[in-house]
């Protein structure tokens, strides 16, 4: 995954606002790179750029090999589909589906004929066997972020995008849910991108990137991080 001096500039009333400002970066295939930052500097809208959910104003964007520039709409919703796996703070489950069914509806569009089959085996990989006819409304914080969870690797995706995963969740939930990512993460050799406010939950990763009013700050101490890891 690359960017290459990507900005952002949204129109407001109160005129232009640059939310990113020259993003770089560079992430190798299958590399776990936490991405911190104060509230406001762009590490969300990044993440948004980088799924091909929002245009950036200028800069290029390479991921799994595809500048999403050349693709139109169609064309993104197709590439997300078959390399991207999203992991929110909200969750965002389909209310009227079950547990199954939210796992599956992903693999059902892109018409894999394993879609029930597969998503019963990553439930089953985040303790969720006896969870798969119940709705989110009956399912605890944590229980539907495994869902979410088990979501995103249905597409065997590429690349991972996980922005405040444990955001909504008691400290206990959020650890389990964050060992389960990063032990799917292992099963699979994703590519991953943490967006966290918790410095030890990032220092989990190979590598940490701090974002600073719409830039990489490049002063960011990493081999502090590293230390806390040990």
């Amino acid at each position: 995954m690359l960017l290459e001096d990507v900005t952002l500039r949204l129109a407001s009333q109160a005129g232009e606002v640059n939310i990113l400002r020259g993003i770089d970066l560079s992430v190798a295939d299958g590399e776990t790179v936490g991405i911190v930052g104060p509230s406001g500097s762009g590490k969300s809208t990044m993440m948004m750029v980088i799924a091909g959910l929002e245009r950036p104003t200028g800069g290029r964007v390479m991921v799994a090999g595809q500048r999403l520039a050349e693709l139109d709409e169609d064309g993104l919703a197709t590439f997300r589909r078959e390399n991207v796996g999203i992991i929110f703070q909200s969750f965002h489950l389909i209310p009227t589906m079950t547990a199954l069914e939210n796992v599956a509806v992903p693999m059902e569009l892109a018409r894999r004929r394993d879609a029930h089959d597969e998503a019963r085996r990553l439930l089953g990989l985040v303790g969720l066997s006896d969870r798969l006819s119940h709705y989110p409304s009956q399912l605890s914080g944590g229980e539907q972020q495994r869902v979410a969870l088990a979501r995103a690797f249905g597409g065997r995706p590429r690349l991972l995008l996980a922005d405040e995963p444990t955001g909504n969740l008691d400290q206990a939930n959020g650890q389990a849910v964050i060992d389960l990512l990063f032990g799917l993460h292992a099963e699979t050799g994703a590519t991953l991108l943490l967006i966290t406010h918790d410095l030890s939950l990032a220092a989990r990763c190979q590598r940490t990137v701090r974002i600073a009013d719409g830039r990489v700050d490049a002063a960011w101490p990493v081999a502090g991080l590293a230390e806390q890891r040990r």
